[in-house]
């Protein structure tokens, strides 16, 4: 009996051992090798998804920037070919009472004012890319300055206009003259609240990459939005200028 019992219990050991060295051989790839693996139990394989995830979730936000830019940039054009259409339509009939004028001198220094400001942006989008913010700072300041003097020459037009007694009312060509200035000044105030927002972000200095990859996005865009007001300028001033 003692004898039976010995061989029982040796088989049953027998078994722990074979049944141990398995689950030890199964078991240890999954600590990752080299102790410490159940601390962190999948770490590494949970961390490389998300860093992946953040990396093209960047690429993604900086070409719906570009998309959302163009569209805007889409809706413009739209809006000042209809109105370039009904001007050159209504000019060419003379159907109703059109009396064109000279332009005021303040419109000449608008398209002056506008096309500096196309050659200072650009030298601001050529420091963005740099990462010289100083300079970049510098040229953007400087480009809304110009902004702000294609507004107030803007104003001083419509004022000598008004002062030589040219309204809207009785004369189609004043009253487009108001109003392709009037919608396209609404939309230059547009760009300098665009500005406003590539200043604040270049205020304080980064070396952060992503930072940098979002500044020259948001002054890549804005410089989209900006030029185009300023060949659209062109356009009108020919139009208004020449076209009568």
């Amino acid at each position: 009996m003692e004898v039976g019992t010995a061989e029982v219990l040796e088989e049953i050991g027998e078994k722990k051992r074979r049944r141990g060295s398995l689950s030890g051989n199964t078991g240890t790839p999954s600590n990752g090798g080299g102790g410490g693996g159940g601390d962190d139990p999948g770490g590494s394989e949970n961390k490389q998804p998300e860093r992946k995830q953040d990396q093209s979730r960047e690429p993604f936000v900086h070409s719906k920037s570009r998309v959302l830019t163009g569209f805007i940039l889409l809706v413009v054009l739209m809006t000042f070919g209809g109105l370039i259409a009904a001007y050159i339509v209504i000019s060419t009939n003379r159907a109703v009472e059109w009396r064109p004028f000279d332009l005021p001198l303040p419109l000449w220094i608008s398209t002056l004012m506008i096309l500096g400001s196309s050659i200072v942006y650009h030298l601001g989008k050529l420091a963005v890319d740099r990462n010289d913010q100083p300079n970049a700072r510098k040229w953007f300041v400087v480009t809304t300055v110009f902004g702000a003097a294609f507004i107030s020459s803007q104003i001083l037009a419509w004022l000598a206009l008004n002062s030589r007694g040219l309204y809207v009312e009785g004369n189609s060509y004043a009253g487009f003259f108001y109003i392709l200035t009037a919608v396209h000044a609404v939309h230059v105030i547009g760009g300098i609240i665009a500005l406003g927002s590539i200043l604040l972000r270049n205020l304080a200095p980064t070396e952060n990459l992503l930072q940098i990859a979002k500044r020259q996005t948001l002054a890549q865009v804005v410089g989209w939005y900006w030029h185009f007001m300023g060949a659209l300028w062109i356009v009108l001033f020919v139009l208004l200028g020449f076209w009568k």
